[in-house]
């Protein structure tokens, strides 16, 4: 390790924007070119991202399937919370989410008379964020799927696996996931194919590789250029571990990768 090596955290705005697009071009070829085609419904996103929180996308899917066999989406405000909740089971924190599920259902029932989300593809950015963050439930993550996902809107979602990679990089400091929604899209192309497959395979390297656990740094194609990497070498703590104290010289940039929650 070079001493002195300056970290990528604490580069210029220009030089991690720089660094985001490296790490675009560099997953490619590991996970492929990623078109962005809206995988499934506006409300099917929406209700899914809510299920997702924690939860395996197979467990999500199969609550999702099952919250269905409630009947329509009005059905499904008007029956039992538990009955929802028992619904969609295969999803962590069911008894959270099954009334989140039925607030949102109806906030979006009361305001747009139906469920239509098709008007949010004409909002200006921001407006549509707010419309989404409004809805009980609804966080940015959430809103931002949404609106990338289905109406390629230039929005940036920061999941577990987004938020993990880049704090390791060093893209962004050490910072909570919504924070890092702000500080991400500042630096990023206001290009929404380009944010589509980055999201993506972001998500697939983090998976994979750049686990919470600690990460399988050999196989990492990102590694030469990763701040973690530079101090810890293959020896990366997890990302809830306190870290240990790296031997040698190594500059300070805050601790950029203590122990702690994702935001």
């Amino acid at each position: 390790m070079a001493e002195e090596q300056l970290l990528n955290v604490a580069r210029t705005d220009e030089e991690r924007a720089e660094l985001l697009r490296w790490m675009y071009a560099t997953l490619r070829p590991e996970y492929g070119e990623k078109p962005l085609v809206a995988r499934r419904a506006p409300m099917h996103e929406l209700i899914s991202t809510i299920l997702s929180q924690r939860t395996t996308h197979q467990d999500e899917e199969a609550a999702y399937q099952e919250l269905l066999t409630l009947g329509s989406w009005d059905e499904i405000i008007d029956a039992p919370t538990g009955a929802v909740a028992h619904a969609i089971r295969r999803s962590n924190y069911p008894e959270s989410k099954a009334p989140r599920i039925q607030a949102t259902l109806k906030a979006v029932r009361e305001q747009r008379g139906g469920y239509d989300l098709d008007f949010l593809a004409g909002l200006p950015v921001k407006d549509a964020v707010k419309w989404l963050t409004d809805l009980p439930g609804v966080g940015i993550k959430t809103a931002s799927l949404v609106l990338l996902f289905n109406y390629a809107r230039p929005v940036f979602p920061v999941d577990t696996h987004v938020h993990r990679i880049n704090t390791r990089v060093g893209t962004i400091p050490r910072m909570g996931e919504q924070a890092a929604h702000r500080a991400l899209l500042k630096l990023l192309p206001p290009d929404p194919p380009f944010l589509y497959e980055l999201h993506v395979n972001l998500l697939r390297h983090g998976q994979r590789v750049c686990i919470w656990g600690r990460p399988k740094c050999p196989a990492c194609v990102l590694r030469e250029r990763c701040d973690a990497h530079v101090i810890y070498g293959n020896n990366v703590p997890s990302f809830g571990e306190k870290p240990p104290k790296p031997e040698g010289k190594v500059p300070k940039a805050g601790d950029l990768f203590s122990a702690g929650g994702e935001g």
